[in-house]
């Protein structure tokens, strides 16, 4: 069992950064994936990013390559993701969630096994 919490959310201007955190803990979070998706009211929620359990491969939604940079860091029975967020856009606005897996299909809600509660960035003209 994993569990995940998010921190760091709040409100910005447009092109100010941002840093999101997901704790992740249990025995096994340093060998999950990790990744983040966003939920903007009245959409669905969509894959931001994600990165393997040992950092070797990242993955970005088309809309926030160069913008947001994932990172994981493992210890025992925890790991730490970061969602770098830069250049902040109105259309970023969103309740982020963490979530954790052992699979792959990072841009299928269905292939993550834990998630968040969610944390809300928004981001004004």
């Amino acid at each position: 069992q994993v569990q995940l919490v998010e921190s760091g959310g709040g409100s910005v201007q447009a092109g100010d950064s941002l840093r999101i955190s997901c704790t992740a803990s249990g025995r096994t979070a340093k060998n999950k994936n990790m990744g983040w998706f966003r939920q903007a009211p009245g959409k669905e929620r969509e894959f931001v990013a994600a990165i393997y359990w040992n950092g070797d491969y990242d993955e970005y939604l088309d809309s926030v390559k160069g913008r947001f940079t994932i990172s994981k860091d493992n210890a025992d029975n925890t790991a730490l993701s970061q969602l770098q967020m830069n250049n902040l856009k109105p259309e970023d606005t969103a309740t982020y969630y963490c979530a954790a897996s052992t699979g792959g299909g990072f841009r299928l809600l269905q292939s993550w096994d834990y998630w968040g509660q969610g944390i809300q960035v928004t981001v004004s003209s």
